[in-house]
């Protein structure tokens, strides 16, 4: 038996809440035998375990339903990682006042503080080092489509 992607990303899509508070991040698939779906869901006041169960007994229903109640796979539904990138705009909202990487398109790295989400991208008030010190450049706005890969900078302070 072979899960089609899009169709169960349908199915993932019906099994969210209406209101939107909650999005997917990411949807694989493998191609073992006994195929295993994991499903990465994010909201912008973060998601949790009660929330990552229920998705999951709502989208097994609907997988259910489509393939059949013998239809053989493993389904896991998670929230990202703290050490996991940031991969949709929604994301960034709650990580306001935090430190982030990036890697940038064209090959540069950032890291700073984010100082607020716009439309188009994120203010980041870069950190540069000037002579074995640290200093804050105001913030500028890095757009969406030139980040490659944000992460957040856990500190246990």
């Amino acid at each position: 038996m072979k899960l089609d992607r899009a169709r169960l990303a349908e199915l993932l899509q019906d099994s969210l809440p209406t209101d939107g508070s909650l999005f997917v991040v990411d949807l694989t698939v493998s191609d073992a035998i006994r195929p295993k779906v994991t499903v990465t869901l994010d909201g912008e006041q973060g998601v949790g375990i009660d929330e990552c169960a229920q998705i999951s007994r709502r989208l097994a229903r609907r997988v259910d339903e489509e393939y059949g109640e013998d239809a053989s796979y493993t389904l896991e539904v998670t929230s990202p990682g703290a050490d996991q990138p940031l991969r949709d705009p929604r994301q960034y909202t709650r990580h306001v006042g935090r430190s982030l990487s990036l890697k940038l398109t064209d090959g540069t790295e950032k890291t700073g503080a984010l100082e607020a989400v716009e439309a188009e991208g994120i203010q980041l008030a870069e950190v540069v080092k000037e002579k074995n010190k640290k200093k804050s450049l105001p913030a500028a706005l890095v757009p969406f489509a030139s980040i490659q890969e944000a992460k957040v900078i856990i500190s246990f302070k």
